[in-house]
């Protein structure tokens, strides 16, 4: 059988794909198509985050940065910063859980042009290796001897088993995940 030299017609979801051949024949070319389009959902299977599926990562500290809740410098609490980031870039820091949660619940008086479907990730800084994590994924111990930059804190950890040794060595009164946390529990912190 010889090689094609051009596409006559192509029927991708009937998978004849005919060809003329040299001679002036026509052939039907379905292995090697088969094999391109399977290649071709691989590639975009497997690069699918470079169409808007990218993982969000929080955004660069400064020292300029001031926590829109309180006003604080940010940087001065590096154990502590919180990061909310957004679809379309823009970001806020906070100097603790406790006010990122207030601003999270109160969107409208803090930032009106923001909704919470604007928003692309919430990072926290784990209690013990000081790295930020999802904080949507993260564990929150309330209630412990540990206080953050305004006083009482939610204290965040990457993982559920440092959560609970935290919370038996600093006296926690419980552990929390992110859907957990209320607006009532975050006004008990200010009392």
């Amino acid at each position: 059988m010889g090689q094609c030299e051009t596409l006559i017609s192509v029927e991708i979801f009937h998978w004849p794909v005919l060809c003329r051949m040299r001679d002036g024949r026509q052939g039907v070319l379905m292995k090697s198509v088969k094999n391109l389009i399977l290649w071709i959902f691989l590639f975009l299977f497997t690069t699918g985050s470079l169409w808007g599926a990218a993982e969000i990562k929080p955004g660069k500290l400064t020292p300029a940065d001031k926590c829109p809740v309180c006003g604080m410098f940010v940087a001065k609490y590096p154990d502590f910063v919180a990061q909310i980031v957004f679809k379309d870039g823009d970001g806020e820091f906070f100097d603790g859980v406790k006010d990122l949660m207030k601003y999270y619940f109160d969107l409208v008086k803090y930032n009106p042009s923001k909704k919470s479907g604007d928003i692309a990730g919430i990072f926290v800084t784990d209690y013990y290796n000081l790295k930020l994590t999802d904080g949507l994924a993260a564990w929150y111990v309330v209630g412990s001897d540990v206080y953050g930059p305004m006083g009482k804190e939610l204290v965040p950890f990457q993982d559920e088993d440092a959560a609970k040794e935290f919370k038996v060595d600093h006296k926690g009164a419980s552990i929390l995940s992110f859907k957990d946390i209320t607006p009532e529990l975050i006004k008990t912190l200010d009392q």
